[in-house]
């Protein structure tokens, strides 16, 4: 049959990215509390196209994951990459793995368990000149208002942020160690489940600990650097004001 993506184009413009998005597919992560965790990613994947092919071959990035079926995971994600440079014939390749992470977190005060929902990701780049890849954690806390704090009479208005966090490492770490960087960054943790004596706490914990959406990306970037193991890294919070019709949003980046 005839291959149109090998034809010429004669634009003589080189395109960056060019793959597929979206690929549900199972992958299995480390879980430290109980070795592994199965998982239902979404993968995006890319080669860059030179100037002169017409298109990319898109079905042979899902035949390269189906290659690699069980075996999705940090130590061959760069094999994956190599086999994609190889087998669309480019000089890079990326890709992107993005997946939810289950935590058992017990309540404070009524020691009540229930899973909680973080966004993890996985991405990366291969080329002829290295590699590169990043872990990162999406984070849902809270924070609270300080100057709200400080203005009124009576309480504070506070609520839900998200904060992500990207970063570069030298060794093994464990993704709820990141995850506990930035819980420990703001007013207050999120959980699945509180009852009324855990709402009390955790609403006057968070009173007793204000931060501007400034705070929290400062704290756990300061805490990043505590570690030897992160040589760059990049840290974003957004703020869904409860009493505007706007969001906070602070971004920092260090190395």
């Amino acid at each position: 049959m005839i291959d149109v993506q090998n034809r010429r184009d004669h634009r003589n413009i080189e395109i960056t990215k060019v793959g597929v998005k979206g690929i549900k597919y199972p992958i299995i992560v480390l879980d430290r509390a109980h070795g592994t965790q199965p998982v239902n990613a979404t993968i995006n994947m890319y080669v860059n196209l030179p100037h002169h092919f017409k298109g990319t071959h898109m079905s042979r990035f899902v035949e390269i994951l189906n290659e690699f079926r069980g075996q999705i995971n940090i130590k061959t994600f760069h094999v994956i990459l190599e086999k994609v440079r190889e087998k669309l014939r480019a000089e890079s390749a990326h890709m992107e793995i993005l997946f939810p992470y289950f935590i058992e977190k017990t309540a404070p005060m009524s020691r009540a368990k229930s899973l909680m929902e973080y966004k993890c990701l996985f991405c990366g780049a291969l080329n002829d000149q290295g590699r590169d890849f990043q872990v990162g954690v999406i984070v849902p806390v809270t924070t609270l208002c300080p100057c709200s704090k400080e203005i009124s009479e009576r309480g504070a208005h506070n609520q839900r942020s998200i904060v992500t966090v990207k970063v570069r490492f030298r060794k093994f770490f464990w993704i709820e160690d990141l995850i506990r960087i930035v819980e420990d960054s703001a007013s207050g943790e999120v959980y699945s489940l509180l009852k009324r004596p855990d709402e009390k706490f955790v609403t006057e914990r968070a009173y007793e600990n204000p931060m501007f959406v400034e705070d929290v990306v400062r704290n756990v970037a300061a805490r990043l650097k505590e570690h030897d193991n992160f040589p760059s890294y990049t840290v974003e919070a957004e703020n869904f004001e409860s009493i505007h019709n706007h969001s906070a949003y602070a971004y920092v980046e260090g190395k």
